[in-house]
């Protein structure tokens, strides 16, 4: 089963790879949107949203090897209360034997004006290393159908049960 997990991220990863297109902001009909919310992963708890499905071989950690689903929350402000707009889905691979990571995340948008709308990022960081983390935007859906940018993550909360991550994500899209 973890070969098979394995297998589809890295064709997926193939996939993207080939399918990103050269950016320009001069098109007929093309929009720039700017969107800023935060991101928040309960690593911890019967609420977690991140599972551990592939641990790597001799290790409990999550070192070099090891796959994680995430369902993390996607809202207005970095409070609990804020009203949540939408879910971040994907994988995490440790990917790199430096701790680096790759994501695979799928920003789906359920509520307010981007409601059905989804965002695709793609990317590297290094977790818990405190620094801003810059990803690409490879694709979207409804609202942002034919999207590319870029997003930029900022650790807001970093503790033992939960991360929170500010984000603007700069779009261009039709």
């Amino acid at each position: 089963m973890a070969s098979s997990i394995i297998s589809q991220a890295v064709i997926f990863s193939i996939i993207l790879f080939l399918s990103i297109n050269k950016a320009h902001s001069d098109l007929p009909g093309e929009k720039n949107t700017h969107l800023h919310f935060y991101f928040d992963e309960l690593i911890s708890g019967s609420n977690a949203t991140i599972l551990q499905v592939v641990h790597a071989p001799n290790s409990t950690g999550f070192t070099f090897g090891a796959i994680s689903v995430i369902d993390d929350y996607l809202r207005e402000g970095q409070d609990d209360n804020s009203s949540l707009i939408g879910r971040v889905q994907g994988l995490v691979v440790a990917s790199g034997m430096d701790g680096s990571l790759s994501t695979m995340l799928n920003f789906v948008f359920t509520d307010g004006a981007y409601n059905g709308s989804t965002l695709a990022i793609y990317g590297w960081f290094v977790l818990g290393n405190g620094i801003t983390i810059e990803r690409p935007v490879i694709g979207g859906t409804g609202v942002f159908r034919m999207a590319r940018g870029y997003s930029i993550a900022s650790p807001v909360i970093i503790s033992s049960t939960e991360y929170v991550y500010e984000y603007d994500v700069y779009v261009w899209h039709y």
